[in-house]
């Protein structure tokens, strides 16, 4: 693809020496020069891809182009700036190359890989030297189709006299059968409501082009070639109206010239979207006398309350929550224009999402499956523009008020038995209930506590001086659920008359 495209004022004379030793003629003559220029191709097609220029058989979108002058029969002498070639009618696209790997030919440009690559500069005009009596040239097509006319000179030195010649080359062509309908929209591409206090406009221009199946234009015949309608459906939409000339209302018909339709669209009192759908008849490019084999496409333009900037929202890793257990997170917004709407989806039962404030909250349904939610939340302001993220909760399972904690489910004391003096001791306390981690309050000193597993375990060795009994508190938790535990334990005396308790 060419990455470089360089176009010269016709003016712009730019030196090529042919290449060998100058053209000349046998003997002098008074005969008049006399100058002719042929296409290799006169035939080339639409470059839709911007193709580089080339030559030989895999350039299909270039054609050698040559200029050849005589004086009487005979080659014109050679020389530097003998012939001047230039695009003198037809297409804007297209251009003449020298294709000559000269360096002032070409120029250097990134390959998009980190490295640099040369390429042809393209022109409008070029000069070029005499190598007996002619020399070449190239010309590239571009995406417009048209009859691109190459004209070139030669000066006789008899008279001062210009001798032109032209060449025609032909790119292209249009089917004149709509494939694809476009629209281009007045900057900067939204509206204010109707009498807004921001100073937004109201109404804007916009154009719909109507282009066959190779991008070309495609004018009408007769009546309207493009239609385009207010999709109902949204609170902008009403009140808003479109407007070309003498037709107002929700759809007009259209006829283009050159493919291209203008009108208006007129804003209602309402922010938001606004769909336009625009319509063109392949079957006979009409749309007067119906629409048999449509082509359609749907273009959004926003109306606004005040100009903001968008509304924002970052995802939400709200960690475990737990079932039966209340639960509340306030979810924030960035940008956009107050006042906001919430909506929330995918939450587990029993969750949910304040509507005006954002405030997530609710208690989870005990039945609610234990899993890994993502919920999808969307906040919209008052422009009716909307943001969109994702919050992510764990639910997990709670423990039930009679959660027993060694053998322990009520909020009596409980005794976990006795240990005695100077002998090791050990208790373990283990749930039913997955996932439950232990918390110890107030334990005696000799008593230290750890985890195994999923259980909860005291281990010590209690001396003389720990004679009695002690109260400490156990604590069970899974997630945001909690179950605590008034437990005892009492020192005794050991084995021996030495660990006897007073």
């Amino acid at each position: 693809m060419l990455k470089y495209f360089k176009i010269l004022p016709l003016a712009m004379t730019v030196a090529l020496s042919a290449c060998g030793g100058g053209g000349g003629s046998s003997g002098e003559t008074q005969e008049a020069y006399t100058i002719t220029v042929r296409a290799e191709k006169s035939q080339l097609p639409l470059n839709v891809a911007g193709i580089a220029p080339g030559i030989g058989v895999y350039s299909p979108y270039s054609t050698t182009v040559y200029v050849d002058a005589r004086k009487g029969g005979f080659p014109i002498p050679g020389g530097s700036d003998i012939f001047g070639c230039n695009i003198s009618a037809g297409l804007d696209t297209g251009a003449l190359y020298y294709l000559d790997g000269k360096a002032e030919h070409e120029t250097e440009v990134d390959d998009g890989n980190g490295g640099k690559i040369k390429v042809p500069n393209a022109y409008r005009s070029v000069t070029l030297g005499s190598n007996s009596g002619g020399n070449s040239f190239h010309f590239s097509s571009a995406n417009q189709a048209g009859t691109a006319r190459i004209v070139c000179s030669v000066t006789d030195p008899r008279d001062k006299q210009q001798k032109f010649a032209s060449v025609d080359i032909s790119v292209g062509g249009a089917t004149g059968k709509p494939a694809s309908v476009r629209l281009q929209a007045q900057i900067p591409g939204y509206l204010g409501t109707k009498n807004n206090t921001n100073k937004l406009l109201s109404q804007m221009a916009i154009q719909a082009f109507v282009l066959d199946d190779t991008n070309q234009p495609a004018s009408s015949v007769s009546g309207g070639n493009v239609q385009v309608r207010i999709l109902s459906g949204t609170e902008a939409a009403q009140g808003a109206r479109l407007v070309s000339g003498a037709q107002s209302g929700s759809v007009l018909q259209l006829p283009t010239v050159g493919g291209v339709a203008t009108f208006s669209l007129l804003s209602g009192v309402e922010a938001g979207p606004v769909f336009l759908e625009l319509a063109t008849d392949r079957f006979d490019n009409n749309v007067s006398n119906g629409i048999t084999d449509p082509i359609t496409a749907i273009y959004p333009v926003q109306v606004l309350e005040a100009l903001t900037s968008p509304p924002a929202i970052a995802d939400v890793d709200l960690g475990d929550v737990t079932k039966g257990i209340p639960f509340t997170k306030l979810l924030t917004v960035t940008g956009g224009l107050p006042p906001y709407t919430w909506a929330v989806t995918g939450l587990p039962a029993g969750l949910g999402v304040d509507s005006s404030s954002g405030l997530l909250n609710g208690t989870p349904s005990t039945g609610a499956q234990e899993r890994e939610y993502r919920a999808n939340v969307v906040v919209t302001d008052k422009n009716k523009i909307s943001a969109k993220a994702t919050v992510r909760l764990n639910l997990v399972g709670g423990l039930p008020e009679d959660f027993a904690i060694g053998e322990c489910n009520s909020n009596a004391v409980c005794s976990i038995g006795t240990a005695p003096a100077g002998a090791n001791y050990s208790y373990s306390f283990v749930s039913s209930v997955s996932n439950v981690t232990w918390a110890f309050t107030s334990l005696p000193a000799w008593l230290v506590s750890g985890t195994t597993g999923s259980a909860g375990v005291l281990n010590g060795k209690p001396a003389v001086g720990d004679c009695g009994t002690r109260q400490f508190l156990v604590t069970a938790t899974k997630g945001a659920a909690t179950v605590t535990r008034t437990l005892s334990i009492t020192v005794v005396s050991g084995s021996t008359p030495a660990l006897a308790c007073p």
